[in-house]
């Protein structure tokens, strides 16, 4: 199955445009904002929140950066003005990051603040392991000047999930948690498949100890009951926590959630640079173009 993976990598840059657009449609809102708006309001009429993306994280002047910032700012003016159920979630890297930390700490309080004044909230994504220190440590300095309408995400993958964790206790965070998707070595991440389940698991259950609000991202039906059992457990009420997933992946999973009563959240990601986002995702991961080739596979089938 890996080198059925990498194998659909390869000849992706080789298919037309428009088939690769055609195909991440599901995935992908469009390339404009008022894409996203639509498939939001979709989302919200279907009793399920939602997480706003722009695409556009590989940047490399703060021109670039700067402007990232003012389309979030456009966005956040959007949900408002037309009484969306939606955040934002953004990447520090798009920010500035590689440019300069204090350039892009500045960057992303000025758009937290853009949030705070209009009652919404800002998710720091976490990317590959060489950001996260630096992700952390911005994120705990907003948390001092006081802004308390930011999150963060932690990854199940990481080794030392379970100790930034205890580390960020005292904050009590609103906090995303996922598996991972960047390639990691063995020395920083867990590499075996039920090892980070199992990680997974014990994360949500520490930081719900520590009275965390609570993301828990995934479409993995072990883990999805896993933490309903953890959450069954603290007897937790839906306004305490909520589910997330991926637009267009695994819906019946969100469904059946909702049907339960429990709060869920799509990631919905749009912008002009979605072709490229599409290609940089599944060079990272490759088990991420086997699994949607299988989606798509299956969806045909079904049709017929």
């Amino acid at each position: 199955m890996a080198l059925l993976d990498r194998a659909i990598v390869r000849v992706l840059p080789a298919v037309p445009k428009p088939v690769v657009k055609r195909l991440s449609s599901r995935y992908i809102a469009g390339d404009q904002l008022s894409n996203a708006c639509r498939i939001v309001k979709a989302l919200n009429d279907k009793g399920k929140l939602a997480t706003v993306d722009v695409l556009g994280e590989e940047i490399t002047t703060e021109e670039e950066a700067i402007a990232l910032v003012a389309e979030y700012e456009h966005v956040l003016e959007a949900i408002q003005r037309e009484g969306l159920d939606s955040n934002v979630s953004v990447k520090l890297t798009g920010f500035g990051l590689k440019l300069g930390r204090d350039f892009c700490r500045g960057n992303l309080a000025r758009l937290v603040r853009a949030a705070a004044t209009r009652g919404n909230f800002v998710r720091i994504d976490m990317e590959d392991s060489s950001t996260t220190s630096d992700t952390l440590a911005i994120y705990r300095e907003l948390r001092a000047e006081g802004l308390d309408n930011v999150g963060i995400v932690l990854q199940s993958y990481m080794k030392r999930t379970l100790t930034d964790i205890v580390e960020l206790a005292d904050l009590k965070p609103n906090v995303r948690v996922c598996k991972g998707i960047y390639v990691e070595p063995p020395e920083v991440a867990y590499q075996d498949f039920e090892t980070v389940r199992i990680n997974f698991a014990e994360a949500v259950a520490a930081l719900l100890d520590n009275g965390s609000y609570v993301g828990i991202a995934t479409h993995d039906e072990w883990v999805i009951a896993e933490s309903l059992t953890l959450l069954e457990e603290r007897e937790l009420h839906p306004h305490q926590y909520e589910f997330q997933m991926l637009l267009g992946v695994r819906s019946h999973l969100g469904d059946e959630l909702v049907r339960e009563g429990h709060r869920l959240r799509i990631y919905v990601p749009y912008g002009r640079q979605w072709y490229e986002y599409c290609l940089r995702r599944l060079q990272e991961n490759p088990k991420i173009a086997g699994y949607v080739a299988a989606d798509t596979f299956r969806r045909l089938a079904r049709r017929r």
